[in-house]
């Protein structure tokens, strides 16, 4: 069918500026009028307003979003940061695989799908063309907890964790398969020093060979009221980017939200802790401060920010407490602790459900990516895409099959 058939009976004036738009981004017309369609579908969602070209939302927090129509995968998702981030700026998801049951159950409720299963049972053919890939890998084998306790039971860490180390390479056979244009990956803060900067060195020697590597920590401080240190890896494929991208990871906003925004007015007795336990944690502090150790509960300035949310947060609450200005302190409630994370549903003006229990509440936020730091780094990578951009017929920006990339570039 021709590019301009779904372009009949209409002004001309209106045809020749989707004429132009579609030229000057290097779309073809049937392209840039879906591309218009979808913004006007996801504008709509927000304001419920009939307008066909209706003006972006006008956000005090943060700039407004430059979108770019690339396509992504979503793999270890979690409950979906990556993805929350990534739709923001115009990404469509086109796969998700996650394991957990219960992280699956909240990923249908937000998403409207299942992600898949076991990494381990995904081959390459089973993962369509896309542009980027997404993937928070498991940072349980290299976090500074993790490796602690696998160390007290004896147990191997990092690529020798059998359950969770080595899932790295899993994911490495899949890009080495895939040839994915962007890699945009996360982890723990101390991935680059564990073992001696050894665990490191074979992870970016393995994203080297084919791959720029630009690893960054972050504190999520900029963005939400926590600090929360994290890894950021973005990759981009020497195929596509045969000079080394001048990519840059962001700054973080000069202001900075404040624990208090985030808290409910009034919350149920059951998050205060009871007697026995603020007792405890009271008396652990004071033992371990005689020692000059540093462990012991946290209780938070409402006008700063927090320590860091843990997946164990469940347990006993005692990184992060608030006072309540008489008794015992009381915990985040999941809700609370979902903003603390930046999970908060812009688009449709309201708070994205939480469909589990509180204990898994906590440990779905706790190993959760911050959107608003995947969000702002996403934003720096589309500059790139956006220079690179090689329209094909698959609908993605760059993406082509390894084999045709070889025979373009000679290097596979």
């Amino acid at each position: 069918m021709p590019q301009d058939m779904m372009l009949r009976n209409v002004p001309s004036e209106l045809y020749e500026w989707v004429k132009a738009e579609g030229t000057r981004l290097n779309m073809s017309q049937a392209e840039f009028v879906a591309s218009v369609l979808r913004e006007r579908r996801l504008a709509d969602e927000r304001s419920r307003m009939p307008l066909l070209f209706p003006d972006p939302p006008v956000e005090t927090s943060r700039p407004a979003t430059p979108r770019l129509p690339f396509r992504f995968i979503d793999l270890f998702a979690g409950i979906g940061g990556f993805r929350i981030a990534l739709e923001r700026v115009g990404g469509e998801c086109v796969f998700s695989c996650e394991w957990d049951r219960y992280s699956q159950r909240t990923y249908r409720e937000w998403f409207g799908e299942v992600p898949r299963g076991n990494i381990r049972e995904i081959m390459p053919a089973d993962l369509p063309p896309h542009d980027i890939l997404a993937a928070g890998f498991p940072c349980q084998p290299f976090s500074i907890a993790g490796v602690s306790k696998k160390k007290s039971l004896g147990r191997p860490h990092g690529f020798k964790c059998v359950d969770q180390g080595n899932l790295f390479f899993v994911l490495a056979r899949l890009i080495e398969a895939k040839r994915p244009p962007v890699l945009f990956l996360e982890n723990v803060k101390n991935l680059k020093s564990h073992d001696g900067g050894r665990t490191w060195s074979v992870i970016s020697e393995t994203l080297g060979r084919d791959y720029w590597v630009f690893p960054k920590v972050i504190d999520a401080a900029g963005w939400v009221p926590q600090h929360r240190e994290r890894i950021y890896i973005v990759c981009f494929d020497k195929g596509y980017f045969h000079d080394r991208p001048a990519f840059r990871f962001p700054e973080p906003p000069s202001t900075r939200p404040k624990l208090k925004d985030i808290l409910e007015p009034t919350t149920d007795p059951k998050y205060t802790l009871s007697e026995h336990l603020w007792k405890y944690l009271q008396e652990y502090a004071e033992k371990h401060k005689a020692k000059g150790n540093g462990f012991g509960f946290g209780l938070a300035d409402p006008n700063g920010i927090t320590r860091t949310l843990s997946a164990r947060y469940y347990k006993d609450g005692s990184e992060i407490l608030i006072d309540q200005n008489r008794g015992s302190p009381r915990r985040l409630t999941p809700r609370e602790c979902a903003r603390l994370m930046g999970f908060e549903n812009e688009d449709k003006g309201c708070e994205r459900p939480i469909v589990v229990s509180d204990t898994q509440a906590y440990r779905q936020f706790g190993n959760a990516v911050v959107p608003r730091v995947v969000e702002a780094v996403a934003l720096a990578i589309l500059p790139i895409l956006r220079d690179a951009w090689r329209q094909k017929g698959n609908g993605c920006l760059l993406y082509r099959e390894p084999s045709e990339a070889g025979r373009v570039t000679g290097t596979r």
